[in-house]
C-alpha cells in the first residue's frame, strides 16, 4: 500500500509539472476549454467505452489496463497525424472520410461478435483465465475510428494557436487528451470490474456479453447519424 502511494503522489506531482508547463504557453482559460471539450467526447458511450466495459467485466480491471494505454496511444497516434497535416485531408477528401466509416463499422460489428460470443470466465478462481483484449486492438481501433479523428480535428481546430505557438498548443492538447482519455477509461474499466463482480453465474455473464456484444454493435449507427 505504501509502494502504491508513493507511485499515485509521484503520478500527481509529474501531472502537475506538466500542466504548470502547458500553461506557460497556453492561457487557463483555453486550456480548460479544450478539457471540458475532450470530456464531454471521451467520457460519452461510443466504441471504446464499450470495449473498454467488456474487457473490465471479462478479465478484471489491471488484466485490462494494457488495453486502456493502446486506446491512449492510439488517440495520440491520430491526434499527431491530424496536427500535421494528415487529418486535412478527410476535409478536402470527403470519399477518405467514407472509408474511415466503412472500415470502423466493420471493424467494430468484428469486435461486437467477439464480445457477445466471448467464453464464461469465473475471474474469483485460481484457473488462469483467457489471454484479454490484446494492446493492439485499442490503438488501431483509433485509426479507423471516425469519432477519434473527428475528435482530434475538433480539438486542433479548435484550441491550437496560430504562429511560433503551434507546436506548444499541439503538446498542451496532447496533454489534455491523454488524461481526460486516462480518467475516463479508469471509470469504464471501473465499471467493468464491478459489473464482472455482481455478476456469479453462466447466464448472466452470457446476457451481459450479449448486451455488450449489441451495444458495440449500435455504435455503427452513432458513425453513420
Amino acid at each position: 500500500m505504501a509502494v502504491f502511494s508513493w507511485r499515485v503522489r509521484l503520478f500527481i506531482k509529474l501531472i502537475i509539472v506538466l500542466v504548470a508547463g502547458v500553461l506557460g504557453f497556453m492561457e487557463l482559460s483555453l486550456f480548460l476549454s479544450m478539457l471540458g471539450f475532450l470530456w464531454v467526447a471521451a467520457i460519452t458511450p461510443g466504441p471504446n467505452n464499450m470495449l473498454l466495459t467488456a474487457a473490465g467485466a471479462n478479465f478484471g480491471f489491471n488484466r485490462s489496463l494494457l488495453l486502456l494505454l493502446g486506446i491512449m496511444m492510439g488517440m495520440q497516434a491520430v491526434m499527431l497525424l491530424v496536427a500535421f497535416g494528415i487529418g486535412g485531408l478527410i476535409l478536402v477528401y470527403p470519399s477518405l472520410h467514407w472509408f474511415l466509416k466503412v472500415a470502423g463499422s466493420l471493424y467494430l460489428l468484428w469486435l461486437a461478435w467477439k464480445i457477445a460470443t466471448a467464453e464464461y470466465e469465473e475471474l474469483a478462481t485460481d484457473s488462469k483465465p483467457a489471454s484479454p483484449t490484446p494492446f493492439w486492438q485499442g490503438g488501431l481501433l483509433q485509426l479507423i475510428n471516425p469519432k477519434a479523428w473527428l475528435m482530434a480535428l475538433g480539438a486542433v481546430a479548435s484550441f491550437s494557436l496560430a504562429g511560433a505557438g503551434y507546436r506548444h498548443s499541439v503538446l498542451a492538447i496532447s496533454l489534455g487528451m491523454a488524461l481526460v482519455n486516462l480518467v475516463s477509461g479508469v471509470i469504464w474499466l471501473g465499471f467493468g470490474s464491478l459489473i464482472g463482480r455482481l455478476l456469479h453465474s453462466r447466464r448472466t455473464w452470457q446476457l451481459f456479453n450479449l448486451a455488450m456484444g449489441l451495444l458495440t454493435a449500435g455504435c455503427v449507427f452513432l458513425i453513420w447519424h
